[in-house]
């Protein structure tokens, strides 16, 4: 009676495992949306924790079974046979239900670490169109300008790191077909954004650099306009001072 019970038990835990293989690891899954994804992780995380606490089960089986072949070899022995294909197809199940779960896992990391970089490249974006905007009513005064193209140069040497990051992440995700609907507008939007804001701003940039250049060369010929008129002053206040007649004056001096 005990063999029977035991045979029995076997035979409802390799029922138990066949049906776990078919709803956790034979459906085909599609993750269309970051609540589908989400929910899929959660149900492989319960599916580990439900087949790993098979394994007590597992272990009283084995047990009952060896203690049933010492008192009665004949029966022990068939059930031993029948113990180790349920143990190898249950050590099967928990390699392949854990090895997706890890992989679900780490694909709703990858999704994560997604949203984060863009959510740092969206701030970035956000600062540089701010700079941008803010040198469209400058004073027409050096310092304002020059104060001006030194800010927006100092946004745009932000690195490209990110933007690699989002790229590579956004690609892993698309190429395996999770999310790529989503994905795909949400770098579209990004991207385009991102070479609009920067052609702007790198035409900004240049346009500040002309008008500083302009400005300092208006500066200088001013400063030297300023010393000649000085220094022609100077002359004809000499000549004042020396009661010369204008005549004898040299003829720029008249």
């Amino acid at each position: 009676e005990k063999a029977v019970n035991l045979k029995k038990d076997l035979a409802e835990m390799q029922e138990w495992m066949t049906q776990a293989e078919e709803e956790y690891l034979e459906k085909d899954f599609e993750y269309k949306s970051p609540e589908e994804l989400e929910n899929a992780v959660e149900e492989m995380k319960r599916a580990k924790e439900d087949v790993l606490q098979k394994e007590v089960r597992v272990k009283i089986l084995k047990d009952n079974i060896k203690m049933l072949a010492t008192k009665v070899p004949s029966s022990g022995q068939d059930l031993a046979t029948e113990l180790n294909v349920v143990l190898e197809n249950y050590q099967l199940l928990c390699n392949r239900i854990r090895g997706k779960c890890h992989t679900l896992e780490e694909v709703w990391s990858c999704w994560i670490e997604l949203l984060q970089y863009l959510d740092l490249e969206t701030a970035w974006l956000n600062n540089l169109e701010e700079r941008v905007q803010m040198t469209g009513n400058l004073p027409d005064k050096l310092d304002a300008v020059n104060d001006a193209l030194e800010s927006l140069e100092s946004v745009l040497r932000h690195p490209a790191d990110n933007r690699t990051q989002i790229r590579e992440l956004g690609q892993t995700l698309i190429d395996g077909g999770i999310l790529d609907d989503i994905i795909s507008e949400k770098l579209e939007a990004f991207n385009a954004r991102y070479e609009e804001l920067s052609h702007l701003a790198v035409s900004r940039q240049i346009a500040l650099e002309q008008q500083l250049q302009t400005m300092r060369e208006t500066d200088h010929m001013l400063q030297v306009l300023q010393e000649s008129l000085g220094e022609l002053d100077r002359q004809l206040t000499s000549y004042l001072t020396d009661r010369i007649d204008a005549f004898q004056m040299p003829q720029e001096a008249q």
